[in-house]
C-alpha cells in the first residue's frame, strides 16, 4: 500500500527557496564563525551568531547605506 520510502508516510518538503537559502547561510556562517574562534565560548558564542546571521546581514547593509 503505497510506496515505501524510508520516511514512513512523513511530507517532507521546504516550505519555500527561502528555507534552503537560510539554511544554506547558516551553515556557511557557522563555519566562519567557528573557524575563527579562539576558545570554547567563542564558539559557543559563534554558534549563537550563526543562529541571527541575518541581523548582521542587514546590520551591516544599513551601516553601508549610512542609514
Amino acid at each position: 500500500m503505497g510506496k515505501e520510502n524510508g520516511w514512513k508516510g512523513k511530507n517532507f518538503k521546504f516550505k519555500s527557496s527561502r528555507d534552503t537559502i537560510y539554511g544554506l547561510g547558516f551553515v556557511g556562517a557557522l563555519v566562519y564563525f567557528i573557524s575563527t574562534a579562539g576558545g570554547f565560548w567563542e564558539g559557543i558564542l559563534g554558534f549563537l551568531k550563526a543562529i541571527v546571521w541575518p541581523g548582521f546581514l542587514v546590520y551591516g547593509a544599513l551601516k553601508g547605506l549610512k542609514l
